[in-house]
């Protein structure tokens, strides 16, 4: 059975090579199919070699035969990261993908291509500077969420990938130099479709953890956005709260004792202390991550005593190793 499989995969990864366009493009519908339908053929489809011919399918002019291989790469990244990492070519044709999403790449190769990413850098770590170093893939994603007229699915796959680049400290200011805090505001500021302020706020987390991000995030009023969104009259789902949380402590953290102020000067001047009540929301109700780093916030911009509970809760939950 397996050797009958391995056979058929074999035959249908030779005729991309064909001269037909016709043959290709059916080949590359049925290894989309198989790749999806049985994930214990990912490793033989790869193995076949045919990952440089989908890569190299990703330069076509042809919207089905982009999605399809870009659909199938994305399968394939499930299973198989170390064989598409190591193909020759293969980060320069999802680069090359990104970067046309406004004009020659379809709006699913768009989000299949950036959704691979995502995949191959979240469980593995050793690819995000791999990834981080190509300047062309960040920059393709950030005009991805910054372009206007992207799909909706194509801003929350690219916000994935740019989450997973994030992950990876020296990326981020690669990131904060390609527009990355500019880009991320105006979607926290002015998309209200579900799930993108959740994703873009998570990114501007990340982001906000290193040094660079002090003055990108002054030049959007970034600290006085983030405290808007702890306000309950805002109606931000606990995720954004916590997100905004983060993204805060970070900038604190890392910014040195000028953001700090900012940071607090931010949270004060919120009408009738609404960013202080969401840190405090957060620090109650949040995730274990979330409530830690809300109780770190409050002690970094509140010597009030009336948080002193929440705090030595924390401190009790959390004792300091001897």
């Amino acid at each position: 059975m397996e050797t009958a499989k391995r056979r058929t995969i074999e035959t249908i990864v030779s005729k991309l090579s064909s001269v037909s366009e016709q043959t290709r493009a059916a080949a590359l519908a049925e290894l989309r199919l198989i790749s999806k339908q049985d994930p214990d053929s990912r490793p033989i489809i790869s193995d076949a070699g045919a990952i440089p011919y989908l890569a190299e399918t990703l330069y076509s002019s042809s919207p089905s035969s982009q999605e399809n291989a870009a659909a199938t790469l994305l399968n394939l990244s499930i299973t198989s990261r170390e064989s598409l990492m190591s193909s020759r070519g293969l980060l320069d044709a999802l680069s090359h993908a990104l970067r046309h999403h406004d004009t020659t790449t379809s709006p699913a190769a768009v989000q299949s291509s950036a959704a691979t990413i995502y995949s191959l850098l979240i469980a593995e770590e050793s690819y995000r500077p791999i990834v981080g170093s190509k300047r062309d893939i960040i920059f393709s994603l950030v005009h991805v969420i910054r372009y206007q007229d992207s799909h909706p699915r194509s801003i929350k796959d690219a916000l994935k990938a740019l989450f997973a680049i994030a992950l990876h400290p020296t990326n981020r200011s690669t990131m904060i130099s390609l527009g990355a805090i500019p880009a991320l505001f105006s979607l926290i500021v002015k998309d209200s479709r579900c799930g993108i302020v959740e994703d873009a706020t998570a990114v501007m987390a990340q982001v906000a953890g290193c040094e660079e991000s002090e003055e990108g995030m002054r030049r959007v009023s970034g600290a006085n956005v983030l405290a808007d969104l702890l306000d309950p009259c805002t109606g931000s789902s606990l995720r954004i709260k916590e997100n905004a949380v983060s993204a805060l402590l970070n900038l604190a953290r890392c910014g040195g004792d000028e953001a700090r102020l900012e940071v607090a000067s931010a949270v004060a001047s919120g009408a009738d202390e609404g960013a202080m009540e969401g840190i405090v929301f957060v620090a109650e109700n949040g995730s274990v991550k979330g409530r830690k780093k809300a109780v770190d916030l409050l002690k970094l911009v509140s010597s009030d005593s009336r948080f002193d509970h929440l705090i030595n809760d924390n401190d009790n939950n959390n004792p300091s190793s001897i």
